[in-house]
């Protein structure tokens, strides 16, 4: 049987580490099927030492996506590589630590500027940078953590979070017309760099322990990364503007 991503090209962000979600929906997509191109910022060269443990080898493209130049010259880039692109995977958030734990009363515009530009304007300013490579419609996936609650810790990164999924849902709105659907992967904790960004996120992790229906492993990025391929794939062809919960179940538990 031919995997659910054959014949897909995706285009990939956010992979850091062999434990993050990203690294886990790029391997899962070359099993699936799919040829992949990944993108990194700031060090491309650890993304490239990560990329080898991938089944197969593909290529890494520096994108700052805060940087007009970089968005500009990508769809050059990824089309010399693949051609077009099918599915476009957006793994990118970034707080800085004045707003993050329990800082939020203090944290200056500055800082919300750059979490909120960061984490929840390049959803849209990626996928525009792609759109040119997306002549057949296709698929934009991002991940979220659950932005209904204000949680530990977290701060700051509440509001850029709640700031993506509205992004998703307005893109839905505008990009349907084109065949591409938009939407979102609400993860649980897991022990990712990005996780180990936020003081305190033991504290926040915790709550897993208690309240997950379903048991969870915060050393264990695969369910969320089968979220991803998942609706990346032509299994998912009427959805759009939807957030997928791939958490344990604990979003539907109040205590």
């Amino acid at each position: 049987m031919s995997g659910i991503l054959e014949g897909k090209r995706v285009l990939i962000t956010g992979v850091l580490m062999e434990s993050s979600i990203a690294f886990h929906a790029a391997k899962l997509a070359q099993e699936q099927g799919a040829e992949i191109i990944l993108t990194a910022f700031p060090r491309p060269t650890l993304t490239e030492r990560i990329a080898k443990k991938l089944p197969k080898p593909t290529k890494v493209i520096e994108l700052d996506v805060t940087n007009d130049e970089h968005l500009g010259r990508l769809a050059d880039l990824v089309g010399e590589e693949l051609g077009g692109l099918d599915g476009v995977v957006h793994s990118i958030g970034f707080a800085p630590q004045d707003a993050l734990g329990g800082n939020f009363l203090n944290t200056p515009f500055e800082s919300v500027a750059t979490a909120m530009h960061v984490s929840a304007y390049s959803l849209k300013s990626l996928t525009m940078a792609c759109l040119p490579l997306m002549q057949n419609g296709g698929s934009v996936v991002g991940l979220t953590f659950d932005a209904q609650y204000a949680w530990p810790q977290y701060d700051w990164m509440g509001p850029a979070k709640a700031a993506l999924e509205a992004t998703s849902r307005y893109m839905a709105r505008d990009l349907g017309k084109q065949n591409i659907r938009c939407n979102l992967v609400s993860a649980g904790p897991i022990g990712s760099m990005a996780a180990k960004s936020i003081p305190g996120f033991s504290d926040l992790a915790s709550v897993w322990d208690s309240r997950s229906p379903l048991e969870w492993d915060l050393k264990d990025p695969e369910p969320a990364g089968k979220g991803i391929v998942a609706l990346l794939s032509d299994w998912f062809p009427k959805t759009t503007g939807e957030i997928i919960h791939v958490d344990g179940g604990l979003h539907a538990i109040g205590a």
